[in-house]
């Protein structure tokens, strides 16, 4: 209970570390870093043999650390088919590139890592103009978006062909993003299938931007049907993060902060075909789990299919670059349909 009592304190300051953090000073190029770990073998201390949660089971997780000076923030993550090579944002305009080592099916390290900044359309960082708190992250045909918070943008990078060289491209975006509340802009980004209805439209959610029925406000940008969507509130919890399943199904990772009680995340379904203009997405909690289990401030969502055909979710943690928080990177099976 110890343990529990002290990650609910580190939480209570999730909220102001994310308000007063300002960018950090000028990036330098690529850098391979070294990134420790500490093998996280139960998602429930308290019940160590315990592995089924909702609809998930827990295959294992890492406590990550670097003594790279920009290392930390992970926002968003995106792993690619072969569950192990990734790339993820952090939340100062950072890139962080790796793969992820496995041992009998669980995480146990991670290799080859290495960070650059991101870069804007002059080459320059983008955190050298205020450009920072980047938070969500899709993935296209080789073009990867990031969601920037803090200015309300969208930026491409054609990631396939200049890697860290790549430079951002702002996209048009709604003129409704502008009303978006500050720090409560888009974090959940990803691109429909080219194939579908949506015709490969960028699907954007904002963390807290609420309608007048205060429902979160998505976006559809581009392919056959651009417009507005909304999705259900729930018990307070914000939207930080989405992932589409390889059955077709659109996952939302959401959090939740109170000062008495911390942070606690969840994971909802919902069925992707009900996401078009006007429509109001809802859908039921595959997990919910507050600091009594293995999470820190849980902000990015990958979902991939493993070569046995399972559906596997990883998710990661931003520490805010605070001592008292924890960079997680956690994976599960869907297990439940």
């Amino acid at each position: 209970m110890r343990a529990v009592a002290l990650r609910r304190a580190a939480a209570v300051v999730l909220v102001l570390a994310a308000f007063v953090a300002g960018p950090m000073s000028p990036g330098r190029a690529e850098t391979a870093i070294s990134i420790t770990v500490s093998v996280i073998d139960s998602f429930d201390p308290r019940d160590p043999q315990r592995r089924q949660f909702g609809a998930l089971e827990f295959r294992g997780g890492l406590q990550l650390s670097s003594s790279e000076r920009n290392f930390g923030g992970l926002s968003a993550i995106r792993v690619r088919p072969d569950g192990a090579h990734f790339i993820a944002v952090t939340d100062k305009a950072y890139w962080l590139r790796g793969r992820i080592v496995y041992h009998d099916g669980a995480p146990a390290g991670i290799a080859d890592a290495a960070m650059a900044p991101m870069l804007g359309a002059d080459g320059k960082p983008l955190a050298d103009r205020g450009w920072y708190d980047t938070e969500a992250l899709a993935e296209d045909g080789g073009a990867l978006y990031v969601g920037i918070e803090r200015v309300h943008q969208i930026v491409r990078f054609d990631f396939a062909r200049n890697g860290f060289a790549a430079r951002g491209t702002p996209l048009p975006v709604p003129a409704a993003f502008a009303k978006l509340p500050a720090n409560r802009g888009v974090e959940c980004l990803l691109a429909a299938p080219k194939a579908g209805p949506l015709g490969g439209a960028l699907i954007a959610v904002s963390e807290r931007g609420l309608d007048a029925a205060g429902n979160v406000r998505g976006f559809l940008i581009g392919g056959k049907m651009p417009g507005e969507f909304t999705v259900k509130r729930k018990n307070d919890f914000d939207i930080v993060d989405c992932a589409l399943t390889p059955e077709g199904e659109l996952l939302l990772l959401e959090r939740f902060f109170t000062w008495r009680s911390g942070v606690a995340m969840r994971i909802r379904r919902v069925a992707f075909a009900s996401v078009r203009p006007g429509a109001l997405l809802d859908g039921p909690a595959l997990i919910e789990a507050d600091l009594g289990y293995q999470i820190d401030n849980m902000e990015g969502l990958s979902v991939h299919r493993a070569a046995n055909g399972e559906t596997i979710l990883t998710l990661v943690s931003d520490d805010n670059f605070s001592l008292i928080q924890r960079t997680l990177l956690l994976q599960f099976a869907l297990i439940d349909r």
